[in-house]
């Protein structure tokens, strides 16, 4: 009776205490989805538009500029064509094969001329006494060549027709190069145009060329429009327009990399169909052909700047020329202190680029040959030879 009467108790307590309570749906603050969908929205503007001054980048990195990209990992290299594949397997092979030793190393001079060379004399006065140490080399695209030094009588090669900013200069510049890989001697390979003229003595010259590893190719980047501007797709996908390299014509380079241009058949044959001049980018083949290959191929084995010295200051499409009346020592003492390579970009910004000309490691001089030279200066430039060329 007793444990009935708990039983009931113990029910009716029950009874009293509360039921479950129904809780209306939390809401969530619309503020909150506004905030994610402005940060969304600002997110992907910030991938599409990313900042371009210094100021916006540093707001959000101390660091600078950075961009989506740099977050992610590495995109996987691209996998190269057959003809790709095939080029970098020739190429690497050369590069890593011993050069061959010869007891008689010489400079081979590869001139590039419509005819006649106009410092022939002053050549024959740096070539005398030397023999056995160069070799020399004649393109005359116009005319045959009436030679007045023994050092250049016979030495013209097959020519062909040139026509500026066309393939055919480079066309005759391989052919030169093909000529003079012959002989076997010659072991750094010059080229140089009819208005040129050496700045140093002979030897000064060998030992500044025998003496060291790269080659000197001009070589750098130009966002402008005479730079990347001339850049084409179709180039795609050997060359891509980030290693597209502008630079003088004007080369000094070793015999393995003389040796590469001449295997090339690749990239030469993308300038060949794709860099032509009047055909809306006006692409300049001898002015981007060279820099953008050794660029892709051996960027560390050339020192990007040329040992031609030529003035642009005057910022016109051909570069300031020299008449007698201009020729002095000072002029000349003024082009061989020279020790630091400039370039101008052709952009808005004319981005000044300079990097100090190391020999070996060792700061030296730039130039050892200098253009462009009007015919009637020959007689002053024979006259200062032997003041000007003390080194």
């Amino acid at each position: 009776m007793k444990t009935g009467q708990a039983w009931r108790v113990g029910m009716a307590d029950m009874q009293i205490l509360p039921g479950t309570r129904h809780r209306p749906p939390i809401k969530r603050p619309m503020w909150i989805i506004v905030l994610i969908l402005l940060v969304t929205v600002f997110l992907i503007c910030a991938y599409m538009y990313p900042p371009q001054s210094s100021a916006a980048c540093h707001v959000f990195s101390s660091r600078g500029c950075i961009s989506i990209s740099d977050w992610l990992p590495p995109a996987p290299a691209r996998e190269f064509t057959d003809e790709e594949l095939a080029s970098h397997v020739v190429i690497r092979d050369i590069l890593n094969t011993p050069p061959v030793q010869s007891p008689n190393s010489k400079i081979a001079f590869m001139f590039l001329s419509p005819g006649s060379l106009p410092f022939e004399k002053l050549w024959d006065k740096f070539f005398h006494g030397h023999e056995g140490k160069f070799s020399v080399y004649v393109h005359a695209s116009k005319e045959k060549p009436v030679h007045v030094s023994r050092y250049f009588v016979n030495r013209d090669i097959h020519s062909d027709q040139v026509i500026w900013g066309k393939i055919s200069m480079v066309d005759a510049e391989r052919r030169l190069l093909a000529n003079a890989l012959q002989d076997l001697d010659n072991q750094h390979f010059v080229l140089l145009s009819d208005s040129c003229v050496p700045l140093y003595r002979f030897q000064y010259i060998y030992d500044y060329l025998m003496h060291t590893n790269i080659s000197f190719v001009d070589c750098f980047q130009d966002p402008g429009p005479h730079g990347n501007g001339r850049y084409s797709e179709h180039m795609l996908p050997e060359i891509e327009k980030k290693d597209f390299r502008k630079g003088a014509q004007w080369f000094s380079m070793k015999r393995q990399h003389a040796v590469i241009v001449m295997a090339d058949n690749l990239y030469y044959s993308k300038f060949r169909d794709y860099c032509k001049p009047g055909e809306g980018r006006n692409c300049i083949a001898d002015e981007h052909y060279l820099p953008t290959f050794f660029n892709i191929v051996d960027p560390g084995g050339i020192a990007n700047w040329s040992i031609t010295h030529v003035d642009w200051s005057e910022r016109k499409w051909h570069p300031k020329s020299y008449r007698a009346q201009d020729i002095t020592v000072e002029l000349l003492k003024n082009i061989t202190s020279i020790d630091v390579s400039v370039h101008v970009t052709s952009d808005e910004k004319k981005e000044v680029q300079e990097w100090p000309c190391l020999w070996n490691g060792v700061h030296r001089p730039c130039y050892l040959f200098a253009r462009k030279f009007y015919p009637d200066a020959l007689d002053s430039l024979l006259h200062l030879f032997s003041n000007y060329t003390t080194i």
